[in-house]
């Protein structure tokens, strides 16, 4: 991981999340801890009268889950503006910040664990960091998929690994129907 790069994504990010700070606090005529579910229901629900769309938990407060803001943001930009806030500050703290972490000091590279027994469709998952939910979707995302480099003289793939074991199981026994069958494309399951 190029740990440069991720450093001057930081600074970067932290710019604009203070940018879209100040455009909440703005919209909202207040300054409150964007984080604090209950700080912004209040902000929201109380100060700026929004409608209450779900109710959370035993006190029954008003919900400011993901999905709720969507709905909201469709005729509110306040929702709007939390919804890509709280979006940056994952990639930020998911990635940005935790990727230089996980450098390991004497190869200077990450290694992630696969595990064979977490996921619960037995599909082999990643972690520590998880190299299968690096973002790409968004600008930033390819951005963050750019800090990693390959050692000179090696190249990285990303690969889907749709029907992984099936594949590797074909291989392994030279299973000839089923070999052809990936060939050609064909959905195994039907």
């Amino acid at each position: 991981v190029d740990t440069g790069v991720l450093s001057g994504l930081s600074v970067r990010m932290d710019t604009e999340l203070e940018t879209r700070s100040a455009r909440i606090f703005e919209l909202a005529g207040t300054t409150f801890n964007i984080n604090s579910p209950k700080q912004l229901g209040e902000v929201l629900f109380e100060k700026m009268h929004l409608p209450v769309l779900k109710r959370t938990g035993k006190d029954k407060t008003a919900s400011t889950a993901a999905e709720v803001l969507e709905e909201l943001a469709v005729s509110h930009d306040i929702a709007r503006e939390i919804l890509d806030w709280r979006a940056m500050m994952k990639l930020k703290g998911t990635y940005v910040d935790a990727l230089p972490l996980l450098v390991h000091p004497k190869t200077g590279r990450v290694h992630t664990t696969f595990n064979q027994a977490v996921a619960a469709t037995g599909r082999l998952s990643s972690s520590d960091p998880n190299l299968q939910n690096i973002p790409i979707r968004t600008e930033l995302g390819r951005e963050i998929r750019g800090a990693f480099v390959a050692e000179p003289g090696h190249v990285l793939i990303s690969a889907d690994y749709s029907q992984i074991e099936l594949r590797v199981l074909a291989h392994m026994a030279q299973e000839q129907s089923l070999i052809d069958a990936f060939r050609r494309g064909d959905d195994i399951h039907d």
